[in-house]
């Protein structure tokens, strides 16, 4: 009988232990989970990764090479927006045929367009509607700055028990970005006045030239939605011979063809102008690449840009 009362005090015990012990395991892997963020493009996804640190695990649904002005979301990319906890997205009408998702899962988690973030006065207004304005805030790093501090922002609200660390990260961020914004600033001097002309398949660096003092041309709107015809291709070919402008620019999420068209009217013409490089516009680079960082390829554009132009 006390053999029996022992067997049974001792799986009592035993129970115990293994009930604390999962009670432990569950709470610890409660503990080591990472907040599951989305992003649309690459940039975001980079401010999330670096702010966010060791305690976020972020998905940009927009890789190398995509166009978000035309992107549609596809079926996997509805469940991993369902599946995130936090979404972050550039807005002004960037990801132009994505905002009904945006609104639909606003309801049930936090949904932040980070561009929008940015006072109004701040922004570049469209040339093409006066209630729009232009989405590629990236270009100025004083304004993707803002932008980062809305992650940090809205980060800490959602997580505040890591509030510190989201604010210590964004510091270091925000102090890299500074030191880019220098680099540009020096290798642009560079190039000289009268030779500081961009041109682009579409019109996504208008921040990049308010920024650095230079002139940007596209032959697409700010939307590759908008439709490009033979006398913009004329008009644009008409403005690098009169200028004597030596190089233009392809973009890495855009077709060569409208740029290639320019140069090839412009060789009809007798001027010679090169495709000065490939520039990142509205994608970044490989995963796992310097350009496949926001600022390895802010530091490309540059450095393309220099190369060609000075």
């Amino acid at each position: 009988m006390l053999k029996k009362w022992l067997l049974m005090l001792m799986s009592i015990v035993l129970f115990s232990v293994i009930g604390t012990g999962c009670a432990g395991s569950n709470e610890a892997k409660k503990e080591e989970g990472k907040i599951i963020v989305t992003t649309t493009i690459g940039q975001i996804a980079d401010i999330v990764k670096n702010v966010g640190g060791e305690h976020v695990e972020v998905t940009a649904l927009m890789g190398p090479g995509v166009d978000p002005h035309l992107y549609q979301a596809s079926q996997g990319d509805i469940q991993k927006l369902s599946n995130a906890d936090m979404i972050f997205y550039n807005g002004l009408h960037l990801e132009g045929k994505m905002g009904e998702i945006f609104e639909k899962m606003g309801k049930d988690k936090p949904t932040v367009a980070v561009a929008e973030a940015i006072p109004a006065e701040k922004l570049l207004k469209s040339a093409d509607d006066a209630n729009a304005y232009d989405p590629h805030v990236w270009f100025d790093i004083d304004l993707w700055s803002i932008a980062v501090e809305t992650v940090r922002d809205e980060l800490s609200k959602f997580d505040p028990k890591h509030e510190e660390d989201y604010k210590k990260n964004a510091e270091t961020y925000l102090q890299r970005l500074q030191e880019v914004k220098a680099y540009a600033e020096e290798q642009i001097a560079q190039i000289p006045e009268e030779s500081r002309v961009l041109i682009t398949a579409h019109d996504a660096f208008g921040y990049f030239g308010h920024a650095y003092g230079i002139e940007v041309m596209g032959l697409q709107g700010l939307s590759t939605d908008s439709e490009y015809g033979l006398k913009d291709v004329q008009s644009l070919v008409e403005t690098i011979v009169s200028r004597n402008i030596k190089a233009v620019f392809i973009e890495s999420s855009i077709s060569e063809k409208s740029i290639k068209a320019v140069v090839e009217g412009a060789k009809k013409r007798g001027h010679t102008v090169n495709i000065g490089g490939e520039l990142f516009s509205d994608a970044m680079g490989e995963e796992g690449t310097e350009e496949g960082t926001y600022i390895g390829m802010y530091k490309h554009n540059i450095d393309t840009i220099v190369s060609a132009l000075k």
